[in-house]
Formats: structure tokens, sequence, C-alpha cells
């Protein structure tokens, strides 16, 4: 049996995309470890395959991710494994330098342009160290994937290495509703669900809650800008048309999303990761049957052009964007969306997933 230990640098809790590869993986044979880190407020998760959760003296900047990656080297080192496979760049290190110690099988999955987030923009002798890490390591990687062919196409022109696509769709869903805790009777809901960071277009959407009347905006999800967001609606006035719900389980998030009438995923050009990101609310929201509207970014766009699942921004200014919203309202999605959660979902790219891992070199 290969004997399988994959790592990723979160608490393994809300990482949908994670959880489904080892999920096929585990399925299929193949004997897992999942490795993550233990925060405070981790909950307790229950897998079907084994998991490690490192608790950590420290959870951010510089010392979180040298002791992270410290711990997973030594884990690593002693661990019985025939492969390896490397969450983003911030888990690549030990995982590379394992695979050339001990000649392991190693693979990367590339979540997203990591030298390239926002948050190093104003960083730059800590993206160097990104960037350094990455122009060493990934020519000389074999077997790779990725979540979108924008980013597959960046690294094969920059790095000539090849990198394959596996989509982060979500498996099909039966269409189950619960409710919210608040009254949403003759409202209109528009939904986001995801992390709260900057960049996400969160902004925008509250400055457009000014120009809705009837409407309410639901955010799901927490990240470094959530307290900002809840000061900025309490100081506009918004309370009562802005609701914050926190970080919900993709089990409760999955009786949510159908609640909503619009899903939103406005995330700004803020460089090639964001250019590039194609997230994974827009397709739980098609699987929730909820009409999206998404940012003018080649692969979110890409999606509502190929599937007719909803409307894109080309303009970013908030009386606009409800405008355009209330034109949408007025539409009816309802056979689109219908189609598009029966072709856009995981099974269809388990196929792809396996032959990488069968065929590693």
């Amino acid at each position: 049996m290969n004997k399988l230990i994959i790592s990723v640098t979160n608490d393994l809790h809300t990482d949908q995309r994670v959880a489904k590869v080892c999920n096929t993986l585990h399925n299929n044979g193949y004997e897992i470890i999942l490795v993550g880190r233990k925060l405070k407020d981790s909950k307790n998760i229950h897998r079907n395959y084994k998991t490690k959760r490192f608790k950590l003296l420290f959870n951010q900047g510089f010392l979180f991710y040298f002791e992270f990656n410290f711990r997973l080297f030594l884990f690593l080192l002693f661990s019985k494994k025939n492969m390896l496979l490397a969450n983003d760049l911030d888990t690549l290190l030990p995982n590379f330098l394992i695979s050339k110690l001990q000649a392991k099988k190693l693979i990367f999955d590339s979540h997203e342009l990591f030298s390239e987030i926002p948050e190093l923009v104003h960083k730059p002798r800590i993206k160097s160290f990104w960037v350094s890490l990455e122009n060493w390591i990934l020519p000389k990687l074999k077997n790779n994937y990725t979540v979108c062919n924008s980013i597959a196409n960046y690294y094969k022109e920059k790095y000539k290495v090849h990198f394959k696509t596996i989509k982060n769709l979500p498996f099909k869903k039966d269409l189950k509703k619960g409710r919210f805790d608040f009254d949403t009777k003759n409202k209109k809901v528009i939904l986001y669900q995801g992390a709260v960071n900057i960049g996400r277009g969160l902004e925008l959407i509250i400055d457009s809650m000014h120009f809705l009347e009837n409407h309410l905006l639901v955010i799901i999800g927490n990240g470094d800008i959530y307290k900002d967001l809840q000061q900025k609606v309490s100081l506009e006035k918004l309370d009562k048309k802005v609701f914050f719900l926190g970080k919900k389980s993709p089990e409760k998030l999955q009786l949510l999303t159908p609640l909503a009438d619009i899903g939103i995923s406005l995330e700004e050009d803020l460089g090639l990761n964001y250019r590039f990101v194609l997230p994974n609310k827009i397709f739980d929201y098609i699987q929730a049957e909820v009409p999206v509207l998404v940012a003018n970014l080649p692969e979110m766009k890409q999606v509502v052009a190929d599937h007719n699942v909803g409307e894109i921004v080309f303009n970013r200014e908030p009386k606009i964007v409800a405008k355009q919203i209330r034109g949408m309202l007025e539409k009816d999605y309802s056979k689109a969306l219908k189609n598009a959660k029966e072709e856009l979902i995981w099974q269809q790219q388990e196929a792809k997933l396996l032959s990488i891992f069968k065929n590693a070199k």
C-alpha cells in the first residue's frame, strides 16, 4: 500500500480542497496521514484517515513558518511513507528536502501563486525569500498540479515546468436548506462566503448596500479585516442590512448557501495571485443553485461566460454594482445553474488526480 503524508499549514478543519484530495486518495487505497496545525479555537476533526496537528508556540509571521517547517521536517524524517504531497509553497521546503534525502516521490499542489499574495506586496524582504525558494525548488519538481489553467501557464512560462490543472470543484450535493438566525422575509440575500481578507471586494459590496433597499448582505467566514469591516458597518449604520456569521463548518455552510439569492466573488486585481484566482466559493454557489456576481478576472469570468450562471462586474462603482444586482434578480438562471452543477463537480476531477499519483516519478 502507498503510504502518503500530506502537509498543509492550516488547521485542516475548513480546507475543503485538501479534504477532497485526501478522500479521493483514501478511497483508492492510499494510506494517508494529513499534517497541519492546531490553534486555540480549532475544532475537533474526524476523518477516515489519520491526522496530525502541531501545537505551535508561534502562529504568525516568520517564527510561525520557521517553527512549523522545522517540526514538519522532523515529522517527515522519522515517519514511514512512500510519497509526499506538499500543499503550497509554505510547506514545500521540508517536503523537498526529505524527498531528496530519502528518495521519496514528491507531489506539489499549488493552491495559489503564494509568492504573489497581496499580504507580501508591502514586505519586499519577506517576499524575496519566498520568491527565492520558489526559484530554487520549482524547476526541480516533476509531479505538480494547481487550481486553474492561468497558474499552470504561468509556471510553465516562468520555470519551464509542467503543472496539470485540478480545479477546486465541490462534490455534487443534494439541495438542502437550513435557516438564518435573523429575519429574511421579503428580503433578497446577497452572500459572501470565504476568507475575510484584503482584496476580496467586501468593502465594495458593503458600500453598495447603501443603494439597495430590501436587501441583506451576509458574510460567512473570518480573516484579517473581519473586525475592521464590522466597524465600518457600524459607523455607516448598516447593522440591519449586513450580517457577519463568522466561520462555519462545510456541513453548516452547505445548508446556508442555498438561502442566498446572489453569491458574490468580487476579488480585486492586486497582483498575479488575485488576477488568476478561481475561488471554490463560486462552485459552491453554483452547486447550491445560486447565481454568481464575479469580478472581471480571467478564470472566474470564464466560468460565467461558459455556463451563463451570473454576471461579471466591469464597473466597480458601488451605485452601479447595486444596479447590476437589482438587474440580476429579475433574471432566471435556474436552468443554467442546474446544468452547470452537474458538470462542475469534484467527481469530474478524480481520474486526473489519481493519474498524477499513479504515474508520479
